[in-house]
């Protein structure tokens, strides 16, 4: 019988001055609430609380921890700390805000702002869903990716990994922000290589390095996650698997037949950054973003009449939530 994952607090709960409304969503690492601060606010609170280390029983607001998993339990509670401090020197509106954190309950909360809006991994499904040439326009993705990357520079400058980028982890609000969210892989890895735990990945966005033990992470392992993303965006579904790619490349293949949807230069950029080797992708989203932005690029092989058709998702889905994400146009903000 499999073990029951520990239950989440329940609504009206008061934890470090806010109250909890109710539970947004839960992970493998923890539970995110929706709660009021005490001006009112609502914000997003997530609790550290790895399911495969903890038990709690509904209505107790303290984790039970088996003794043999104490010392483990105690070193994510660490980083978890020690990650929400680092993501409140972070501000850029392309990077989730960390309005505070702090320990109760012998465990550790995180307060973000809270975003509305859907995932692009939302968005990715139902642009596919609508069987179009593009799921989505070349100019969307570029100004997609332009204002996440915009983000992910600065959180690289605070010596910082994300570490699971994936469509599920970029939100789009529904006053058309891009944001990256979910930093619970982020560790400040750059200059603490030797003492780092290499977190759980996602299948088709995780950079090779990430299966090995002796390859060195850094800014080219998000690299190969962006490019990923952009490819699911091209697509409409994730790419293979790093170890699968090694002994036949899908991903090639797929790039191949894009060839003519989008342009060279954009179906060439993801190949650079999904490069096997990390050492032949961009070193640095600076070089990725001159890339992206170089002028020029937006010339297409092939032009068909579906081309020149925008992608219509807000009016054919009537811009209701019930009927999934509306159509996404981003705006370009300052770094």
């Amino acid at each position: 019988m499999s073990k029951s994952k520990p239950s989440p607090l329940p609504p009206g709960t008061l934890i470090g001055g806010y109250q909890v409304i109710r539970r947004l969503a839960a992970g493998g690492f923890g539970v995110v609430y929706l709660a009021d601060s005490s001006d009112a606010q609502q914000v997003a609170i997530k609790e550290y609380l790895p399911a495969t280390l903890v038990t709690r029983e509904p209505g107790l607001l303290v984790p039970q921890v088996p003794p043999e998993k104490l010392s483990l339990y105690r070193l994510g509670l660490k980083s978890f700390f020690e990650e929400g401090r680092a993501l409140a020197q972070i501000s850029h509106p392309s990077v989730v805000s960390v309005l505070n954190f702090f320990r109760e309950n012998e465990t550790v909360y995180m307060v973000t702002n809270y975003l509305e809006g859907a995932s692009l991994q939302e968005f990715i499904v139902v642009a596919r869903d609508l069987k179009h040439s593009k799921v989505f326009r070349e100019s969307t993705i570029r100004s997609l990716f332009d204002e996440i990357l915009r983000g992910l520079r600065i959180v690289h400058q605070h010596k910082m990994l994300h570490l699971d980028i994936k469509p599920a982890n970029i939100f789009i609000t529904d006053d058309n922000k891009a944001v990256l969210i979910d930093f619970g892989a982020a560790r400040e890895v750059l200059s603490k290589e030797g003492n780092f735990i290499r977190p759980m990945y996602t299948p088709g966005f995780a950079a090779p390095e990430m299966y090995r033990r002796d390859t060195p992470m850094g800014p080219w392992t998000d690299i190969y996650a962006i490019g990923a993303c952009i490819y699911a965006c091209m697509h409409g579904f994730p790419p293979s698997e790093a170890p699968q790619r090694a002994a036949d490349d899908k991903v090639v293949q797929t790039l191949k037949r894009l060839r003519g949807v989008y342009s060279d230069d954009l179906v060439e950029i993801v190949q650079w950054c999904m490069a096997l080797d990390p050492m032949a992708r961009p070193q640095s989203v600076f070089s990725l973003q001159k890339e992206l932005n170089r002028a020029g690029v937006r010339r297409y092989t092939q032009l068909t009449m579906g081309d020149k058709v925008k992608l219509q998702l807000g009016s054919i889905l009537d811009g209701s939530k019930k009927s999934g994400p509306k159509q996404f146009e981003p705006s370009h903000q300052a770094p």
